[in-house]
């Protein structure tokens, strides 16, 4: 596949929106208040127990000792800022996991279960509308201070003002207050009872007040004062940066932290495009290298240093939930505001012709907001669905009743020969170019659909395209920062064209593309979002309606709609798995029903190349991680290891 083009999240908003595998043990659980080690799942018990000495997937005993040189896949060619939390500008990669820490933290080999870090107790209250955590005693910053819980209320209400970036105001929008009880002890109460908000307040992360000093936060772009187990060592035209292991680092005895971070130092190089970013891999100027785009993983990671086997190339299991990728239309320009256009939009893909001869075969269909998890929407709503959707009947189309859409294929029924050659070019002009009776499982069937929902939409083809009432064509500039999307967009454009519409493909840099983004200045853009397994609040930043006019929201559609709210509202109100997944799924097919995207393709596997002979790992794998950051927090640098894996 060509890479998902992410949206341009700063750390700050992956590690609280999608990185965070966190839970809360239910309210009134037996040890809740157990001093130090402490352990809370949201709907099942914690895999480890209090005492417990580290993770499985670490090993406790790996050598301290060599680098590891990285270079981050989403981030433009430089950095301007080391401070991650504000909106402007372009952050420094790998200050969220080396310098800053959280409250608590989250476990890699269960769903929904948060660990003990900067505070060594949590105590949520009976009635499920306060929280209070109890620091540890032995937490640092890096100047030396003794991290207190008027820290953390600074660092939270710092977070949600207006000089920090707009997501966090809106993910603890139902915090009513934050006050440090005493010096080790912080309490948050809530608006509401909402069971989510404990385990977000968790990974909040805290930061020192002489950082900022007497400067306004959003002019803080220098080195942090935090209390991670790196510290910056260096960096180099705004391009490079080097973090050092800091021998002084208060947590290396906790059980959230043994066996981790074990490289004396850790780099991130960045590059202007993918293409320097492979052949500086190749080269030996980094270490690990994620490949996204699945043509360059068959055709270009081969070469003399693939042969002796300086450079190997691995294909890891990928257990995380898909998520959601797709091109994403902005509902704030007219042109999409007809459900009948967008579905038409969707019609207009060839999946199966692009997975079969551009992706070799690689991907699996997204066919909505919550792929490849239990919260993903099938068939028909049963009995605990209709009930969430049944008070919204008279605002919901009639297809969230019945069976959910899928996503138009071109796959042939069994016997039929596979088409091998790109969709034909043309225009909806040419009636000769439809034929009258498509066959089964056609691109040529679905656009003859998607003709058909155009024309009830009132476009209909003159003047040598598609064309409303008012005589405007319709158009639609597709916006890209990587270049990576040019051959899916090339196909895509022809089978538009055939019907009318014309698609233009805008490159444009990384910072003018964050820019427009965060500004909501575009027509359709691919948005990759990673799956969660226990999603939550993040969905209100990514689909509620308030969050459709803040700019820099995840809510880049612009979708304002109160039953979509609604169901957020029962997603987070959930207290068990399984009303969870009915909310999610409810909440699903009604996005799915409203065409307001057109999915893409997941790979259930990792594709990464690593610098051979100069790294090993343990023998088991975490279950839910990224590559980058497994390699970060459980590798080590050991060219003759003992035990565990090697590269």
């Amino acid at each position: 596949m060509a890479h998902a083009l992410s949206r341009p999240l700063s750390p700050a908003r992956r590690r609280l929106l999608q990185s965070l595998p966190l839970g809360l043990f239910p309210f009134g659980a037996a040890w809740a208040s157990q001093p130090e080690q402490p352990a809370y799942a949201l709907y099942d018990q914690p895999k480890y127990p209090p005492g417990f000495t580290h993770f499985d997937y670490v090993n406790p005993q790996a050598p301290v000792g060599g680098s590891l040189v990285l270079t981050p896949p989403t981030v433009g060619g430089s950095f301007d800022k080391l401070n991650p939390f504000t909106l402007k500008g372009n952050a420094a990669p790998g200050l969220n996991t080396l310098v800053f820490e959280s409250l608590m933290t989250a476990s890699w080999d269960e769903p929904n279960t948060v660990y003990g870090l900067l505070a060594d107790d949590i105590a949520v209250a009976a009635d499920g509308l306060s929280v209070q955590f109890r620091l540890n005693p032995l937490a640092r910053f890096s100047n030396g201070d003794t991290v207190t819980a008027h820290d953390v209320a600074y660092s939270f209400t710092t977070l949600i003002s207006s000089a920090a970036a707009p997501q966090f105001a809106s993910i603890y929008a139902d915090v009513a207050g934050v006050a440090a009880v005493d010096a080790r002890r912080v309490h948050f109460t809530f608006k509401r009872r909402n069971h989510e908000l404990p385990i977000l307040l968790a990974g909040l992360p805290v930061f020192s007040p002489k950082w900022a000093g007497q400067r306004a936060f959003n002019e803080v772009i220098d080195t942090p004062i935090a209390s991670g187990p790196y510290r910056i060592a260096r960096t180099s035209q705004q391009r490079d940066i080097t973090y050092a292991r800091r021998s002084d680092y208060w947590g290396w005895h906790l059980p959230t932290r043994r066996g981790q971070f074990n490289f004396s130092e850790v780099s991130y190089k960045l590059y202007l495009d993918g293409t320097a970013r492979l052949e500086a891999f190749k080269a030996g100027e980094y270490d690990l290298l994620q490949e996204f785009i699945a043509r360059n993983w068959a055709r270009q990671y081969r070469g003399p240093r693939f042969d002796s086997g300086a450079l190997k190339k691995l294909e890891l299991p990928n257990h995380n939930p898909a998520g959601f990728q797709g091109f994403v239309v902005n509902l704030r320009r007219p042109q999409f505001q007809d459900v009948r256009v967008r579905q038409a939009l969707a019609l207009a893909l060839d999946f199966q012709w692009l997975n079969r001869m551009l992706f070799y075969s690689a991907y699996k269909r997204i066919e909505g907001y919550f792929a490849n998890s239990p919260f993903e929407a099938h068939g028909t709503p049963g009995p605990d669905e209709l009930a969430l959707l049944e008070p919204l009947r008279a605002q919901l189309p009639p297809e969230v009743f019945g069976v959910l859409p899928r996503m138009p294929s071109t796959a042939p029924p069994p016997g039929r020969p596979k088409a091998g050659s790109a969709p034909s070019g043309g225009s909806a002009g040419e009636a000769g170019a439809w034929g009258h009776a498509p066959p089964p499982g056609s691109l040529r069937g679905n656009l003859l659909k998607a003709r058909a929902l155009l024309e009830q939409a009132d476009w209909h083809w003159r003047d040598g395209a598609l064309r409303n009432a008012k005589g405007q064509a319709l158009v639609i500039d597709y916006l890209d920062s990587q270049g990576s999307m040019s051959r899916i967009i090339s196909v895509y454009s022809q089978a538009l064209q055939r019907l009318g519409i014309t698609l233009n493909y805008r490159l444009v840099d990384f910072a003018l593309y964050q820019q427009r983004m965060d500004t909501f200045d575009f027509d359709m853009t691919t948005i990759r979002y990673g799956g969660s397994t226990s999603p939550g609040n993040e969905l209100f930043d990514r689909f509620g309606s308030r969050a459709a006019s803040v700019q820099g929201s995840d809510n880049v559609w612009g979708l304002r709609d109160p039953d979509v709210d609604a169901l957020i509202n029962k997603v987070v109100a959930a207290t068990t798995m399984r009303e969870l997944q009915t909310a999610c799924r409810a909440l699903d097919r009604v996005l799915v029903c409203g065409w307001y995207s057109v999915p893409q393709w997941y790979s259930d596997t990792f594709r990464v190349a690593i610098a051979a002979h100069k790294f090993s790992w343990p023998k088991t794998l975490p279950l839910y991680y990224q590559p980058e950051g497994w390699a970060v927090q459980c590798w080590w640098a050991d060219p003759k290891p003992a035990s565990g894996a090697s590269a």
